[in-house]
C-alpha cells in the first residue's frame, strides 16, 4: 500500500474516533429519545466505517491512527464550556453540527492531498464524508 493511500486512511481512521468520542459524550447530556437514537445510529455507522479503515491499515502493517493530541484536547475542552454554559439538546445538536463540519472540512481536505490514494481509501473518505453531511442533516431538526 502506497504512502499516500496509508496517510488517507490514517486521518480518516482519526476522524472516526473524534467522532465517536464526541458522540459518547454527548449521549450524556442528550434528554431527548429521539436525538439519542440518532446519536448511537451515527455512532455506530463511524465505529462500522472505522472498523473496515482499521482493517485496511492492518492489511499492510499499519495501525490506525489516534486522533491529534492538541486537537483532541480542544475538542473537548470546546464541548464541555458549551455544554456547560448550556447543558440541553439544543447545544448538542449545535456542537454535533460544528464536528460534522469540521469533519467534512478535514477529510475533504486529505482526499484532495493525495488525489493518488487507492480507489478504495478515496471511496472509505467519500463515505465518511457523507456520514458527516448526513448527521449534520439530521441534527439540523434539534437546533
Amino acid at each position: 500500500m502506497d504512502t499516500n493511500t496509508i496517510q488517507l486512511l490514517k486521518e480518516c481512521s482519526s476522524g472516526c474516533q473524534m467522532a465517536m468520542e464526541s458522540v459518547k459524550k454527548m449521549r450524556e447530556y442528550a434528554k431527548d429519545s429521539e436525538l439519542n437514537h440518532l446519536l448511537e445510529a451515527y455512532g455506530e455507522k463511524h465505529r462500522t466505517l472505522e472498523g473496515k479503515i482499521a482493517d485496511q491499515l492492518k492489511s499492510c502493517g499499519k495501525y490506525e491512527s489516534e486522533p491529534a493530541k492538541m486537537a483532541e484536547i480542544m475538542a473537548k475542552t470546546e464541548m464541555n464550556v458549551k455544554m456547560f454554559i448550556h447543558p440541553d439538546d439544543h447545544q448538542v445538536a449545535k456542537i454535533m453540527m460544528d464536528g460534522c463540519n469540521m469533519g467534512i472540512q478535514s477529510v475533504s481536505e486529505y482526499v484532495n492531498k493525495y488525489p493518488d490514494a487507492s480507489q478504495e481509501s478515496q471511496d472509505m473518505a467519500k463515505q465518511l464524508i457523507k456520514i458527516e453531511e448526513d448527521f449534520m442533516q439530521e441534527m439540523k431538526g434539534f437546533v
